[in-house]
């Protein structure tokens, strides 16, 4: 971890003391990132970013602020110090806000094992740009297809660390290498288009742009043709590619901020069944290789694994020190905050039990519904759970694809979806969520 930016926090907060505040903590990240676009083989767009930012926020009593900047001069430090300690002497009293305790913070901050950046070196931007020609020269491959709108690869690195006047103080750098092509087949009206594309930690673990590219190009060939289907209350099989959009619904309503609102439509719920019996919703911080790992959370809690749900049954909300306060609980650990935001609470990585059934299996178990592989956007209603969404994908017929279909409304209640869903066993492991396909019976289908 550069010594810079832990230098970076530790002025910041002596520039806070000195200009008054009573406590705080600072934050400093440094990023770069580089992008490439190809359309038609050449190149149509690069781009490149550098930057280091820096956040502070102070304490005074129960008031707070938050302050950021790009600019790292010893100036600008007190400056920031200074307007931070004027600003929190004029912000509402908050009962709830504070530092973590000495005792409650992490010593263990050394997050090699986690594998959280590739030690390879940054990409050369002429290598990216072969993965995105090879994709779009994948998508073009496949009969049918008529344009590829974008094929993109890039590379971003970013380091953070995060200092506080209770004594904490630790860091970790990040590596994400990106691949994706997006290609359209058809003409005028009957113009359809679908994706693929994949992010990594590590170079090594990234699917070929060849598959990927041929994946895109395969599955916007296979929309070609959709219709509306037929209007009624039908199964609905959310595929492995949007399934986890559910359990984000469920992960909001778990959210100690939206119970502490009351905006939850799970606030009333807690040690109630919210899934079937039989399957858990596991969060787990410290998997290795993937990007929602992390050793502390953004107030420097040690992070831990816990079950969400278990046995269908939840078992707390998600929080972090301000939320757990307000509700007269314990932090869950999972604070997270940007250069200009305080904490609040964030999931890290989670996974939904999975069956033994393929997605076949689930196609032919629902013989005469839906499968849905986009979803198009959103009323959700996050203190009942009414849920309606538009949708495309394809028509099942005696428990086998049809024909695709579009334009499209699902709707039901989130209670009593999550109470019926039916998992497949097809998640894809290196995923933040891992959420495999989801059947959820009798939802009403606004077709035709």
């Amino acid at each position: 971890m550069s010594k810079d930016l832990q230098s970076l926090t530790e002025a910041l907060l002596g520039a806070a003391r000195a200009a008054g505040a009573e406590s705080a903590d600072a934050i400093a990240s440094r990023s770069t990132s580089v992008s490439i676009d190809v359309r038609e083989g050449r190149l149509e767009q690069a781009e490149r970013s550098e930057g280091i930012d820096i956040g502070l926020r102070v304490l005074i009593g129960k008031r707070q602020a938050n302050v950021s900047a790009s600019d790292t001069s010893p100036a600008t430090l007190t400056m920031l110090a200074e307007r931070a300690v004027a600003m929190a002497g004029e912000a509402p009293e908050d009962p709830y806000i504070g530092l973590a305790d000495p005792s409650e913070i992490t010593a263990e901050t050394d997050a090699t094992a986690l594998e959280l950046a590739d030690p390879t070196p940054e990409p050369d931007p002429a290598a990216l740009q072969r993965d995105a020609e090879a994709a779009e020269a994948a998508a073009f491959a496949v009969s049918g297809v008529t344009q590829v709108q974008s094929a993109s690869a890039g590379y971003s690195a970013s380091e953070v660390f995060l200092a506080a006047t209770n004594g904490f103080t630790g860091g970790y750098r990040r590596t994400s290498r990106n691949l994706s092509c997006l290609a359209i087949a058809g003409t005028g009206d009957g113009m359809e288009r679908d994706y693929d594309g994949e992010g990594r930690i590590f170079q090594a673990d990234l699917r070929s742009a060849d598959e990927i590219g041929r994946i895109a190009g395969e599955r916007t060939v296979a929309r070609l043709g959709a219709v509306q289907p037929p209007t009624g209350a039908f199964p609905v099989l959310f595929d492995e590619r949007i399934s986890s959009t559910l359990i984000g619904h469920l992960l909001s309503a778990a959210n100690g901020a939206s119970v502490a609102r009351g905006q939850s439509f799970l606030r009333d719920r807690l040690g109630e069944a919210v899934l079937p019996a039989g399957l858990d919703l596991y969060e787990d911080p410290r998997r290795p290789r993937v990007s929602g790992s992390r050793l502390f959370d953004a107030e420097g809690l040690a992070t831990r694994p816990r079950k969400i749900v278990d046995n269908g049954v939840l078992t707390g909300w998600t929080l972090d020190l301000a939320t757990a306060r307000k509700l007269d609980m314990a932090s869950t650990a999972n604070a997270a905050r940007g250069i200009s935001s305080p904490p609040s609470p964030s999931t890290w990585n989670v996974a939904l039990t999975q069956s033994d059934k393929t997605r076949a299996d689930l196609l032919r178990d629902m013989g005469t519904g839906l499968l849905v592989t986009s979803l198009i956007g959103s009323t959700i209603n996050p203190n009942t759970g009414d849920y309606s969404r538009g949708a495309s994908g394809f028509w099942i017929e005696n428990g086998e694809i049809a024909y695709p279909v579009n334009e499209c409304t699902i709707a039901g209640n989130l209670h009593d979806m999550l109470r019926r869903i039916v998992p497949a066993n097809d998640a894809r492991s290196h995923l933040s969520r891992v959420v495999p396909s989801l059947l959820v019976e009798g939802m009403t289908l606004a077709g035709k």
